[in-house]
């Protein structure tokens, strides 16, 4: 029996012509197989001015206003990041096809493509829902898209001195931080801003948040694990009276005496990945453990 005609949507940046080639092989694939195919309006636009690709037929995303049956995220885990604002309240699964480098979300290999939009296709894969945190300030605001896959951060603006971050949990007051700023992590951002500023691995689907504080001035200050289900109030004091908060690396200026609230958003991320895929079969890839240089 065929297969029905599904609609693709393709997201990616622009900064990179060298994805022309691995975007005409997906485009040709799917053409291939009768499903439809969309490109976000910036991404469209870049390619059509690289005349590398047939544009006949390709329709075009709008903002937010669109649906389809998949995403893809051409790029890397910045790309994938992106895509997956636009695509996680609208329950779309998003299948990360890696042209960056480490490729934690990202992690179908150009050179994969075809076998791994043929396994969408024909329903021979597996989702991974992965938890969203999102920001709401006081005496501040936001500009830009509040929710976060990986990581929300205060941190140190304008000149070298340390923030005061006050915290409380659930009400509950914790500590306050003298640092250069705090992050707040999901699962899957463990691996990323936090990782490297010595927070712990957290493996997916384990519905925590982890507060892991950046360059602390006190050594007893370790990161911390708590339910997701926890509300984490932040009251910053900084001698330039403003700091930074970055919302998956999207930054934005914030002033003192606002307070920043962090919580679980009330919807997932929806992750493509392969059958026969293992989470711990990826992290000792992507870091290395158990492989000898020598």
């Amino acid at each position: 029996m065929a297969n029905k005609t599904l609609t693709f949507a393709i997201f990616g940046n622009t900064f990179q012509s060298r994805k022309s080639m691995p975007l005409s092989k997906a485009v040709g694939h799917l053409r291939s197989r009768g499903m439809d195919i969309a490109l976000d309006r910036q991404f469209y636009d870049f390619i059509a001015a690289q005349r590398c690709l047939d544009m006949t037929g390709i329709g075009i995303i709008n903002g937010d206003d669109f649906t389809a049956d998949y995403a893809i995220s051409m790029g890397g885990d910045g790309t994938f990041l992106k895509s997956a604002m636009r695509v996680g309240r609208k329950a779309i699964p998003l299948i990360g096809i890696n042209m960056g480098r480490l490729g934690f979300l990202a992690n179908v290999l150009p050179e994969d493509t075809e076998a791994a939009l043929d396994a969408v296709i024909e329903g021979r894969y597996g989702i991974d829902r992965h938890s969203v945190i999102e920001i709401a300030t006081s005496g501040g605001s936001i500009g830009g898209c509040r929710y976060a896959l990986n990581d929300i951060a205060v941190l140190k603006r304008d000149n070298a001195s340390m923030i005061s971050i006050r915290t409380h949990v659930d009400g509950n007051y914790l500590t306050t931080y003298q640092a250069d700023g705090l992050i707040v992590s999901t699962p899957t951002g463990s691996t990323a801003y936090s990782l490297s500023n010595g927070g712990p691995i957290i493996v997916p689907n384990t519905a925590t948040m982890c507060l892991t504080p950046v360059a602390p001035h006190s050594l007893n200050i370790r990161p911390i694990v708590i339910a997701d289900s926890s509300v984490v109030r932040l009251e910053v004091l900084s001698r330039s009276h403003n700091y930074l908060v970055a919302v998956d690396g999207r930054s934005y200026t914030m002033h003192e005496g606002s307070v920043v609230t962090i919580s679980k958003a009330p919807f997932s991320t929806l992750v493509v990945k392969p059958q026969d895929s293992s989470y711990f079969t990826s992290l000792r890839d992507k870091m290395m453990w158990g492989a000898d240089k020598r």
